[in-house]
């Protein structure tokens, strides 16, 4: 070995820190919990290798023009990853059961409380107003949405907000059931719902993208971006004329750019900046939001409930969440615990599609409130 080989690798051995080692162990946790356990893979696994890679000494990939600071500079500082995503959300998304049950969207509303609560909860434990708002909107569930508005606000969170968006998206199965079931009795968990007879016909799907879009992007034009990138991927399925756009959006383009961006948000989580006190308040609240969200949905529903003459399963307001569609399936199990010949899914999923929206309204909202440019 030459003196040259040897004198660098004196240096990457002395590179090596206390903190880089703890981001390096928290980089093989993120792997183990989407390889092992599943825990939305296509998302920890990415974050996890650029986690891994960005915290290695002296790492040439998050250098200047390193190829995780390229791709970050390219596709998260000027958030057009996020935007990407949301076509292909869009193309995978079935607004149907919204649109059979309208009422749903009281449901999506109230399942954003969180992120308002939160929002005044962190600016009182000290944090700036652009931190608060990009720490409240974790309790959106939505992983695009936190990345696009705390990289706007607060880029400098970004590491510990997306992964606490994307983990506590891996964790419904765990977090909302035992809320749910505080919240209702059995008896309510067993109300069966009778579904709409009425078929959505073609032309009402295809003017929904085009009429959301309208009415979001007039009354919150902050929220332009994202609700229409949502609804032009939703169009595209629906007009069934762009058969290849729609497959390319929701599996080849969704697919590259969620590996680009995974990589991108792990390059950001380097122990000097991840590792702070402030990290585990962000985690903190942001599992407060997301719990905040699911009471306030239920406790809506229970209200409809009541105002429907027990006709209205509360358990269909956990789905008001924007974990489209794990929570839906969620409160189907759920109920089906109860009584298995009960079938909630396709209301939930109404829920649940209102949720989408209703997070990434709350996402241009919170844009507007800070002054975002």
């Amino acid at each position: 070995m030459s003196l040259g080989n040897l004198s660098a690798l004196t240096q990457g051995m002395m590179a090596v820190t206390p903190q880089s080692l703890v981001m390096i162990a928290v980089a093989l946790g993120l792997l183990y919990l989407g390889i092992s356990r599943k825990y939305e893979p296509l998302l920890l696994l990415p974050i996890g290798a650029g986690c891994l890679l960005a915290n290695l000494p002296l790492s040439p990939l998050v250098g200047e023009e390193g190829l995780l600071k390229v791709l970050y500079e390219m596709g998260v500082g000027n958030e057009m990853f996020p935007l990407l995503i949301f076509i292909g959300i869009g193309a995978l998304t079935d607004f149907g059961p919204l649109l059979e049950n309208p009422r749903m969207v009281l449901l999506g509303a109230a399942g954003q409380f969180g992120i308002f609560a939160v929002l005044l909860l962190a600016l009182l434990l000290g944090f700036s107003r652009e931190e608060a708002a990009s720490i409240g909107i974790i309790g959106a569930i939505d992983g695009p949405t936190s990345i696009y508005v705390s990289g706007i606000l607060a880029p400098h969170l970004l590491g510990p907000i997306t992964v606490a968006a994307y983990s506590y998206m891996a964790l419904v199965p765990i977090i909302l059931p035992p809320i749910m079931k505080l919240l209702t009795t059995p008896r309510e968990r067993r109300i069966r719902m009778a579904y709409s007879t009425r078929a959505i016909s073609r032309r009402t799907r295809v003017l929904f993208p085009i009429v959301v879009t309208l009415v979001a992007g007039t009354l919150v034009p902050y929220a332009t971006p994202l609700i229409g990138m949502l609804m032009l991927g939703n169009l595209m399925r629906e007009s069934g004329v762009v058969e290849r756009l729609t497959k390319a959006s929701s599996e080849e383009l969704a697919n590259v750019v969620t590996l680009f961006l995974g990589l991108a948000i792990g390059s950001t989580m380097v122990g000097a900046e991840f590792l702070k006190l402030s990290t585990l308040a962000i985690l903190v609240l942001g599992i407060i939001a997301f719990a905040l969200d699911a009471v306030a949905g239920v406790m809506f529903a229970k209200g409809l409930n009541l105002v429907s003459k027990g006709q209205f399963n509360p358990l269909i307001g956990a789905a008001g969440i924007s974990a489209f569609p794990m929570a839906a399936r969620v409160v189907h199990k759920v109920a089906q615990e109860e009584d298995f010949e009960n079938y909630l899914l396709m209301h939930a999923m109404g829920a649940n599609a209102a949720g989408q929206i209703a997070s990434v309204v709350a996402g241009g909202v919170l844009l507007a409130l800070m002054g975002a440019s």
